[in-house]
């Protein structure tokens, strides 16, 4: 191993769970710092991802006796480049990469703009319309999030080795396809920027569903607010920041003692994260367009901040919905209208609404269409109707939390 910098200082030596921790805090945000610079250098990913985790390893080894240094992040890339280095001198590969590897400067002597478009450019390149979803979410896991193969399997619920194989087809397509390493600009930035931002929305929707892994749901929040520090200019970047900031504020009150999933209406509010609150407001606050995202967190945004299901200003949320179905229609989109104006205007509108999102076709077999109506009916007062429509509703979805929170609506009404 080329000599690892020791300019940057260190502390007193500490501890191993302390120097773990640190190495921890510090990978979060030096890891997709590094493999984007030496992908950029490099062309090489394997290569990249490779030596961040081994100055990961590294300083899991020294830290401890050497103390934490005062620049981690730094520390970190250049034990990673000078790894790269050796690499490369072993591999006797083209004098350019080397040259261009010899001249990195260590990170704090770089302009930050550099290390961010780095981070930018690995982003938009792991999004890339060319790429499977599946191959993009992977991808953006293991390369941006530095999420071990192993947990991205498991995650996914394929092997390691199929995982493995998944993640080499999409570097390689990358290299095949000629896929450029860089930010869109202008037009081309207005076509790929919503192709990014679904990647992250599902990527939190797979860890915020019932049976969901959270780790999703924490990294597409991490995710999120790095794109939107990045990007600031975007207003549908800080949206989906903040709608997701209002969603995962919820996380810990969404299941009871005994891992019950319970509605809104049932949450307690106060283990709502009120700094998660705080902080999706003051993305909010920055959207001036009326996109998608725009509109979903405003819809939150009215959950997230009211003070009880009564006391939700239902009104503005059947209006966003109508402007969200107007400008992004879906069956879901249009079944959440349904709520809304169930709650603004009375069950009876909601129910009228269930019925022509139901004749427009889209919604047939979606089980949880027959809990919104279940839910509208007993509103209505037809308790007998909302029972049988309830254990029905779960009796066709696969989610064990969302039947049992089902067939806990049908016996409720049942007494």
């Amino acid at each position: 191993m080329t000599g690892t910098d020791t300019t940057t200082g260190a502390s007193d030596s500490v501890g191993s769970a302390a120097a773990a921790r640190a190495v921890a805090a510090a990978g979060v945000d030096a890891y997709p710092r590094i493999v984007a610079t030496l992908i950029r250098l490099t062309g090489d990913w394997a290569l990249a991802e490779d030596c961040a985790q081994e100055s990961l390893a590294v300083a899991l080894e020294r830290w401890p006796g050497d103390g934490v240094p005062v620049n981690p992040g730094g520390w970190l890339m250049t034990v990673a480049r000078n790894r790269a280095l050796d690499v490369l001198r072993r591999a006797t590969v083209e004098r350019r990469k080397l040259h261009d590897l010899a001249l990195l400067a260590p990170t704090d002597a770089r302009p930050e703009h550099d290390v961010e478009d780095d981070r930018l450019r690995l982003v938009f390149t792991c999004c890339h319309p060319a790429l499977a979803l599946d191959a993009r979410v992977a991808l953006t896991l293991r390369t941006v999030c530095g999420v071990p193969t192993a947990d991205i399997a498991r995650l996914l619920l394929v092997s390691e080795s199929t995982m493995t194989r998944r993640l080499t087809r999409a570097r390689t397509r990358i290299a095949q396809a000629g896929i450029p390493y860089r930010v869109p600009t202008g037009p081309a930035l207005a076509e790929r920027l919503p192709g990014v931002l679904a990647v992250l929305y599902l990527l939190f929707t797979r860890g915020y569903v019932p049976d969901g892994e959270p780790a999703f749901a924490d990294e597409a929040v991490r995710l999120a607010r790095l794109l939107d520090g990045l990007m600031p200019e975007q207003s549908e970047v800080a949206a989906l920041r903040a709608l997701l900031l209002f969603q995962h504020s919820r996380r810990d009150a969404r299941r009871d003692a005994a891992g019950n999933l319970l509605t809104l209406a049932r949450q307690d509010r106060a283990r709502w994260d009120r700094a998660a609150i705080a902080e999706g407001q003051a993305a909010l606050a920055r959207v001036r367009d009326d996109g998608p995202y725009a509109w979903q967190a405003r819809i939150a945004a009215c959950h997230a901040t009211a003070t009880s299901v009564d006391a939700t200003d239902w009104s503005t949320i059947a209006r966003a919905y109508d402007a969200l179905a107007d400008l992004r229609p879906s069956p879901v989109i249009a079944l959440n209208r349904a709520v809304a104006h169930g709650y603004a205007y009375g069950p009876a509108a909601g129910l009228g609404l269930l019925d022509e999102a139901r004749a427009e076709g889209g919604l047939s077999g979606y089980p949880l269409a027959g809990a919104v109506e279940a839910d509208l009916v007993a509103r209505l007062g037809e308790r007998s109707r909302a029972v049988t429509l309830f254990r029905a509703a779960a009796a066709a979805v696969d989610s064990a939390a969302e039947r049992s929170a089902l067939l806990e609506r049908a016996t409720e009404l049942s007494r």
